[in-house]
This record gives structure tokens, sequence and C-alpha cells, in this order.
């Protein structure tokens, strides 16, 4: 039975709980032989045994289990016994002490409060008792004794009780006395009205008698009766009263000539005066009224200066007639530029040239304007000062500030909305990049109308004269751009600079590249009058010296942008940040505001060098193709002329090609290294070698079975020469001219291939250090090259 149970319980395939069970477990029930019957009762042997084992150990383990059951009894017992003793603690003994200790703790807020309550009331009565020492001490100093210093110190001190007590039942009921039958606040306001009207009458009395002294002293008084800002406006205006008395004297002056930069002097001595006023009372306004009190005198001096500063620039405006001029400047037609663009007008500007007076004929005189420009500049660069002088007065450096470069130097509201920087806006600004723009691009059509070329060039003969070889406009023109500059950094405006700027550059765009390039296409354009001869000299030299004025246009731009910013680098390409010099900082304090202005001198010189970059690459390829693209063949053949390297045994003999090529190359190419700038020359000879070694290749893989080993070494040597005199014309040693022996790297390592001894050439089939040598060919090609030589 107990086998029956166990089977059925646990091993029967009828239990749901191991329908999962694989593989099936023997039944002995189901069993069909007698192996399988003995198989199933094996089977339950092992499980009965393995039922018993688990059982045995549960009945050792009880014996554990009930003697820590009695350990816990016992633990319960006495957490019991302690649980009742401390009930009895809590009840009896604790109870007691925290009834007492909150009696106690209540009894202690109640003494704080009373206290606080008699501190409370003992302050208000030391302070109504102040303001009744106050009250009588104001009306005992303004009686007979008119002590006006001790009845303001009362009334200063009186200041300082709370509104409460003055306004309270208490001190209206205790201050009041026979003598000062009023509430105190009356009393009080009584006081300061009358001391207030008092020190405005005595005030005005010193300054009509131009007492200091006595100014000082009531000046000082009304912050101690609580009228700080009648007393600031009151100093305001006697500040502005020196101010328009001084501003009047400096413009009415007798015997002044008001020409020059008289207006100029006029308004500096203005932004002087005002600086120096708040610069000499900043002190005593600071000591006597509190830090920042001076921004509001500040703000009535800067009423004063709209007012004399718009005097100063309606008087020069009507004086220099500046309206008309900038409606003659705006009217000009610049007739000689747009005659010059026109295409039946070609060839008349160098005819005309000579005969051009040194006075516009069209009204507008040039010294004029130039003055005018100088004025502007001047009176915008103080103004500039002025502002930054202002900006710092009234947001002096502080800790928290330092940081902040937007606060720091953002001028105060009241400047940038003031009626004279509007009047700056329109009388100055404006006009100055209307009347530079003129300025500049008239002197670029002057400066063409008079150009000249310079004398004694020649392509066959030495020049005695020095180099750069350019016309006088290029001078002329960068002289302009640099003045025009300076004029405009010297204003400190950022909004000068960004406007003259880009002006610069699209005048030297349209006017200085276009005519450059007028010429080079239409007068200069070195054309062969028939086919196989060479274009007229002058032609030749004329073009070349265009060029030149390109090559040194970029130069100057550099020089004249770098200067201008204090860089000790030149400018940078377009998509690097330009450096931020001291020379830009202190013209333009705020980072930002130098940054975007080197940033527009940047791109002055880095549109124009783009501009004539691409003019410059035409001209060069146009002197190629018509000078000296025809010539480069002949003087290849020549070279190698009578030279037989198949049939060659001779290794001493005389040296014939490198001669003979240096000879035609000079003759070639001398005369321009001669005219032109190094830059522009070493452009024309990248393209010319770049084409020379197209052509010396083709002619090297046309020795195909033509060259024995000893004609191999010849052509190696005779190579290398060629390439030597190539790279040094026009003088050896010239900067980056080795860069030159690049373009030849094909030839000279397809003559090492043909020269190699056998050793070598299996170590460059082998891909070792001799394959380096000849990196320049392919695989094929050097076996290709390799095959060229007879070898026996």
């Amino acid at each position: 039975m107990a086998v029956s149970h166990l089977t059925n319980g646990r091993g029967s395939p009828s239990n749901p709980a191991n329908t999962n069970e694989s593989p099936a477990q023997p039944d002995v029930f189901n069993a069909s032989s007698v192996a399988e019957i003995k198989a199933a009762l094996s089977h339950l042997h092992t499980q009965e045994a393995s039922v018993t084992a688990r059982l045995d150990a549960l009945v050792t383990s009880q014996k554990d289990f009930s003697r820590e059951l009695g350990r816990l009894d016992l633990l319960r017992a006495h957490i019991g016994t302690q649980t009742a003793t401390t009930r009895t603690i809590s009840h009896g003994m604790l109870s007691e002490a925290a009834g007492t200790a909150d009696r106690i703790s209540r009894a202690v807020r109640r003494l704080d409060l009373e206290q606080a309550r008699v501190k409370a009331t003992l302050e208000v009565v030391e302070q109504v008792a102040e303001l009744k020492a106050c009250a009588l001490g104001v009306a005992g100093s303004m009686g007979a004794s008119q002590d006006w210093e001790t009845a303001a110190s009362y009334l200063h001190r009186a200041s300082q009780v709370p509104s409460a007590v003055i306004n309270g039942a208490f001190a209206a009921e205790m201050v009041p006395t026979a003598e000062v039958p009023d509430p105190p606040s009356v009393t009080l306001e009584n006081a300061a009205e009358s001391l207030c009207g008092l020190f405005l009458r005595e005030f005005d009395k010193a300054v009509q008698e131009n007492d200091g002294a006595k100014i000082t002293r009531f000046f000082k008084l009304f912050p101690l009766i609580g009228r700080s800002e009648v007393g600031l406006d009151v100093y305001g205006r006697y500040v502005c009263q020196g101010v328009a008395a001084r501003a009047r004297g400096n413009l009415n002056s007798t015997g002044a000539n008001k020409d020059g930069f008289f207006y100029a002097n006029a308004l500096t001595k203005l932004f002087e005066h005002i600086a120096g006023i708040i610069d000499s009372h900043s002190g005593l306004v600071e000591r006597h009224y509190g830090p920042g009190k001076m921004t509001r005198v500040i703000e009535r001096l800067q009423i004063e200066a709209d007012v004399q500063g718009g005097i100063v620039l309606d008087t020069w405006s009507d004086e220099r007639h500046v309206d008309r001029k900038l409606m003659d400047v705006k009217s000009y037609a610049f007739t000689f530029l747009v005659q010059s663009f026109l295409p039946t007008q070609r060839g008349q500007a160098r005819v005309q040239s000579p005969t051009v007076p040194a006075t516009d004929e069209e009204g507008v005189d040039m010294r004029e304007i130039d003055e005018i420009l100088n004025e502007m500049a001047i009176m915008l660069g103080r103004w500039s000062l002025y502002c930054r002088f202002l900006t710092t007065a009234c947001n002096p450096p502080t800790e928290e500030s330092r940081g902040d470069e937007e606060q720091q130097f953002a001028p105060p509201s009241f400047l940038q909305e003031s009626t004279l920087a509007r009047k700056i806006n329109d009388r100055l600004v404006n006009p100055f990049n209307v009347m530079t723009t003129f300025f500049f691009r008239r002197s670029v059509e002057k400066a063409f109308q008079l150009d000249e070329s310079p004398t004694g060039l020649s392509l066959h003969q030495q020049i005695r004269a020095d180099p750069p070889y350019i016309t006088s406009a290029v001078d002329t023109i960068m002289y302009i751009v640099d003045k025009v500059l300076q004029q405009s950094l010297a204003t400190s405006q950022e909004t000068v600079v960004t406007s003259v700027v880009p002006t610069l550059s699209r005048v030297l765009g349209s006017d200085f590249i276009g005519m450059t390039q007028r010429k080079m296409r239409d007068e200069y354009y070195p054309r062969a009058p028939t086919p196989g001869t060479q274009p007229p000299e002058q032609t030749i030299i004329s073009f070349l010296v265009q060029i030149n004025n390109l090559d040194v246009g970029v130069d100057y731009i550099r020089r004249i942008v770098q200067n201008n910013t204090g860089s000790k680098q030149p400018p940078s390409s377009e998509g690097q940040e330009p450096e931020v010099t001291e020379q830009l900082l202190s013209r333009f304090p705020d980072p930002a505001s130098a940054l975007r202005v080197a940033k527009t001198l940047q791109s002055l010189s880095t549109s124009f060098e783009a501009k004539v970059n691409e003019l410059l690459t035409d001209g060069i390829q146009v002197v190629f193709n018509n000078l000296i693209k025809h010539r480069l063949r002949p003087i290849l053949a020549d070279a190698f002329r009578d030279i037989d390297h198949d049939d060659y045994h001779d290794p001493g003999s005389k040296e014939l090609v490198r001669p003979r090529f240096a000879e035609g190359w000079a003759e070639l190419l001398g005369p321009m290294a001669r005219i032109m700038t190094q830059q522009a020359f070493d452009r024309l000879l990248t393209v010319t070698i770049a084409y020379f070694a197209r052509l010396l290749e083709k002619r090297l893989w046309s020795y195909q079975g033509r060259v024995n080993p000893l004609g191999a070494a010849r052509l190696e040597r005779d190579i290398a020469g060629l390439v030597s005199a190539a790279v040094d014309v026009g003088g050896a040693g010239v900067p980056g001219r080795y860069r030159h022996r690049e373009a030849f790297a094909r030839c000279v390592q397809m003559t090492l291939v043909m020269s190699m001894d056998e050793d070598e050439w299996d170590e460059v089939l082998s891909g070792g250090e001799a394959a380096e040598v000849v990196e320049k060919l392919g695989r094929e090609e050097r076996v290709r090259v390799r095959g060229m030589v007879r070898r026996g």
C-alpha cells in the first residue's frame, strides 16, 4: 500500500503536475514485461529512499527548532518585564518632568514676549524723545540764532525716526509743546519747506555773487532736509550756466579765425568743460548725496550740452554750407568713369588725361570736401570720447559689472536718446558717409584722369628705374584708401566704419579693378598684328604694368589693413577669426564692437584680393597664351638640336642642352621677369613651367628605342640641367622657386628609371626604397620607361 500511495501521488503519469515531464516514468501497473516491472520497482525504491532521507532530516532538525522556540519564549518574558518597567517610569517619573518642562517653557516664552514689548516700548519712547528734541532744536535753530546747519542736522536726525512713530498717536500726544504746538510731522514738514526755500534763495544769491564757498555750504544742506533732488537740480542749473557762458564765449570769440577746425575745437572745448565739471564735482556730490547721485547732475548737463552742441553744429553746417555741398556731391555724375566704361569712348581717357584741370569742372571743390571731412572726423572722435567718459561716469566698473560687457560699455539711455546724439547722427555721421563715398570715388576718378605710366621700360634693355613698375594711379588710390580708413577709424564710430569700409571695397572693385580690366582688355591687350609675329613692345609693357598694378594693389591693401589694425600678422582668410588688437581696443573699448570692426577691415582685404586674383589669373593666362606658349616648342627643340642619345659613346663631351635652353628660356622670360613684380612673375612661371613640363614629358616618351645606356645617363644630366635653368630664370635663389621643380618630377623620374643599374631596377620592381624615388610613375609606366633604353 505504501508503494502504491507514493506511485500514485508523485510518479504516476495520471498526476497532472507531472504531465509535462519527459521522458515518462515507468509505471508498474502498465508494465507489459518482467523487465518493465523490474524497472518500475527500481524507480519506486529510489523514490522511497529519497523521501525517507528527507523525513529523517526533518525529524533530526525538530530538536533545533524546539530549542530556538524555547529561547524565544525566554526573551519574550524578559521583554514583557522591561515593557512593564518602562510604562511605570513613563507614567510615574517622566510625565511629571515633562509637565514641569512645559510649564517652564511657557513661562520663558511669556518672559521673552514681555521683554520684547518692554524693549519696543523703550525704543519708541527713545525715538519720541529724539523726535521731540529734534522738533525743539529745529524751532530753536530757526529762531533768533538762525543756525541753518544745526537746523538741517536736526531735520536729518528726525528723518532717521520711523514714519510710523512720527505719525503715531503717542508722538502726537508727547511731542507738541507750548513753543511748538503742532504735531511733529507738521512741524518737521513746515521746517523742511521753510529751510528749502531759504537755501534756494541763499544758493541763488551766492551764485550771483560768485561765492564758491557759500555755494558749497548751502549745496551740502539740501540732503540733510530731505530735498536731495532739489539740491541736485539747482546745482545742475548752476553748473549749466557756466557751461552755457563758456560755450557762448568760445563760439563768439572775437578775432578768431573760423576757418580750419574752429567749430571742431569749439565742440571739443564744450565736451572737455563738461567732463572737467563731472570729474571735479563728482566727489562732492557723491560724498554729501550718496553714490550714483552724480548721474542726475550729468543728465542736467547733457540737456545743456544738447543746446550748446546743437548751436555749434548748426552754425558749423551753415558756415560750411554743408547742405549745399551734400546736394552737389549727390548729384555729381562721375563723367570720366562713366564714359571710360562705354564702348564708344575706349581709349579717350588716356588722350584727355594730361589736360584735366586741377579744379573740378562740375563745381565740387575736393579741397573743401577734404577739409569738411577732416573737421567731421575730429568732431565725431571727440563725441566718441565724450560718450565713453559719460558711460564710465554713470556706470563705474564694479565687481558685479566686470563680467557684463553689455552693461559696462552701454551708454546711458539719456545719452543715446539725447537731442545732441540725434543731431550728431544727422549733421555728422550721415554726411560723413556720403561725402567719404564721393571723396574716395572722385579721388579714384582723378587718379585715372592724371594717370602716368612708368618711363624707361624696355623688353630688351636693362631698366634703370627701381621696381615695382606701376602707374601713378595705384600709389594715389592706395594713399587715399589709407587716408579714408584712418579718418574713419579716428571717429571711433562703429557705424561709420561699417558703412565706409564696404563702400571702399565696392568702389575698388567697380572702379579700380574695373578700369584696370577695361584697359587690359581694350587698350593694352597683347594681340599680334599678323600671325607669327609679336605684339608691339609698348603694348606688352603696358599690359604687364597693369598686372603689376593689381599685384601691388593687393600688397598695399594688406599692409594698410594691418597698419590700421595694429596687427602683427597679415589679414587672415575669410573663415578665420580676426585679431582684436590693443590699437583697435583703444578706439573701440567694447571687445564685441572691436571684433566687428576687425571683421569689416578683414573683409575689405579678402574681398579685394579675391577679385584681383581672378583678374590676375586671366591676365597671366593671356600673357602665357599670346607671348609664351607658341615659343616653348622651338626653345625645347633647339635645346636638343643635334643631340643623339641613341648612338652616344662620349661621357665627357661638352654639355650643350642646358646652355642652349638657358639662353632661349632667359630670352623669352627674362624681360617679363625684369618688368613684372616677383609675385606676378611667379604666377606666370608656374603656368609656363606646368605647360613646359608636359611638353618635355611628351618628348621623353618619344625616345622609345632611341636611347642607349650611356645616352640615358647623358639624358638624365640634360634634364637635370634643363630643370635647374627653368627654375632659376629671373634670378637664382628667389624664395619659393624651388617648388617649381615639382612640376618636372615625372620627367626627372623617367630619366632616373632609364639610367638605373640592374640592382636598383630590381629593387624598384620589388617595391623597395628605390621605388619611393620614382613614386610619380605608375608600375606600368616604369616598365615602359625602362624598356625605352636599348640594352645590348
